[in-house]
């Protein structure tokens, strides 16, 4: 009996550290998820190019054959609206949500021509704009987001050298727009 009672009685001390240490570490892990340091980068709706060293957020390219730019955005006043088209080899997006799951994910070889063609929305709003599609989203694909807020990551591979203006210029021209028919 005298067991048992030791048994629990350092169960619940142990418990009970375990849940000082974690509350105690939070701070210092805030701010160092993967949406505020995209977020970080600079102003909503714009793709960020990434470099090979760590930039002040926190972020940075480490494949030498891939680039990444991240754009973080916000669809609660309008959908946003991904968009990029050049010739490169391979391309693929990302959409994260803000805690960081992933929404939707697609490459060129899933797109329609080859063109990155993607409109993220709340759920109110892609229903409003499926019941009149506007003729400018006719190919694009439609993603529903649960959480107002995310970001996204595009990349391009970029093999050799030769391939590395192409690539570059197709992360810079991407688009992350808030979408309002007609533009």
């Amino acid at each position: 009996m005298l067991r048992i009672f030791f048994a629990i009685l350092t169960g619940l001390f142990g418990a009970a550290l375990l849940h000082l240490v974690i509350i105690l570490s939070l701070p210092h892990f805030t701010g160092r998820d993967a949406a505020t340091r995209v977020a970080a980068e600079g102003d909503l709706n714009n793709f960020y190019l990434l470099g090979e060293q760590y930039d002040e957020a926190g972020l940075a390219n480490g494949d030498p054959f891939l680039r990444t730019a991240v754009c973080s955005f916000d669809v609660e006043d309008a959908p946003v609206h991904f968009t990029a088209k050049g010739n490169v080899p391979f391309w693929s997006i990302a959409i994260y949500d803000s805690a960081s799951n992933e929404v939707f994910s697609m490459n060129d070889r899933t797109s329609v021509g080859g063109a990155l063609d993607v409109l993220a929305g709340g759920p109110i709003q892609l229903t409003d704009l499926r019941k009149n599609l506007p003729k400018e989203l006719d190919q694009a694909i439609l993603v529903e987001m649960a959480r107002p807020d995310g970001y996204a990551v595009l990349r391009t591979l970029a093999p050799q050298a030769s391939f590395d203006e192409a690539a570059r210029s197709f992360l810079t021209e991407a688009g992350c727009e808030q979408f309002t028919p007609g533009n």
